[in-house]
C-alpha cells in the first residue's frame, strides 16, 4: 500500500494534524510535508516530546497548573507572594499573566469553569483543592481570574461564595479586559492594568 493512500502513513498524519486547533487540510497537509522533509533526528525529537509531555507532565500537587515535579516552579519559588492566589481557569492563563511579569503571587488553575449546559459543576474543577490550601491558613486575598464571559463571571460568584464564610478577600480583575474575551488573548499592559486594578467581588 502506498504511503498517501487513504489508510497510509501520509494520510494518517494529515488526519492526527488536523485535529489539531487551527490547524486546517491546507495546513495539515503542508505540516505533513515539511515534516517528510525534515531529518529523522529532527522528527524523532518532534515525536519524542510529544511522547514526554504525556508521560511526565501532571498537575502540580499544590495549584493544579501543569508541571514534572510534585510542585510547579512557581509554587516552589520562596520570593512568591503565597497569600495571594490568582484563580485562572487553564494552565495558559498562567503563562498569560506570567508574561505581563506584573504578578508576583501564586496560582490556582481550576480545568475549567462552571458550565451547567455542559455538565461541569464543581465537582469536575479543582474548587476542593482551593478550599483546603485557604483552609490551611496564610492566605489573605484571592484574585478571580477568570475569563470575562458568562460563565467566567458565573464561576467567580459561585468561588466567591463559597469562599466567604472562610474570611478571606475576593476580588477580581479589572474590566480593562473585553467581555466575552480570554486572558490568553489579551496583551500585557492590559493583564498588568486589570490586576492592578482589581476590585473587590
Amino acid at each position: 500500500m502506498a504511503a498517501n493512500e487513504p489508510n497510509g502513513a501520509i494520510a494518517r498524519l494529515m488526519q492526527e494534524l488536523g485535529k489539531l486547533p487551527g490547524i486546517g487540510p491546507k495546513t495539515a497537509e503542508r505540516l505533513t510535508h515539511y515534516l517528510l522533509s525534515a531529518s529523522a533526528r529532527d522528527v524523532l525529537a518532534l515525536a519524542e516530546s510529544l511522547r514526554a509531555i504525556k508521560e511526565s507532565i501532571h498537575p502540580c500537587m499544590e495549584c493544579c497548573n501543569l508541571t514534572e515535579g510534585e510542585r510547579c516552579s512557581i509554587c516552589e519559588d520562596s520570593r512568591r507572594d503565597h497569600a495571594v492566589i490568582c484563580v485562572v481557569e487553564q494552565p495558559r492563563d498562567v503563562t498569560a499573566l506570567e508574561r505581563s511579569a506584573s504578578f508576583r503571587g501564586v496560582y490556582h488553575v481550576l480545568h475549567g469553569r462552571l458550565a451547567p449546559l455542559d455538565n461541569i459543576g464543581p465537582e469536575q474543577l479543582t474548587i476542593d483543592s482551593l478550599l483546603r490550601r485557604v483552609r490551611r491558613g496564610g492566605v489573605q486575598e484571592i484574585i478571580m481570574a477568570t475569563n470575562p464571559t458568562t460563565e467566567g463571571d458565573g464561576t467567580a460568584l459561585y468561588l466567591s461564595s463559597v469562599l466567604a464564610p472562610l474570611g478571606v478577600r475576593v476580588t477580581r480583575l479589572a474590566r480593562g479586559l473585553p467581555a466575552g474575551s480570554a486572558l490568553e488573548f489579551a496583551n500585557n499592559q492590559m493583564l498588568a492594568d486589570a490586576l492592578e486594578g482589581r476590585r473587590a467581588l
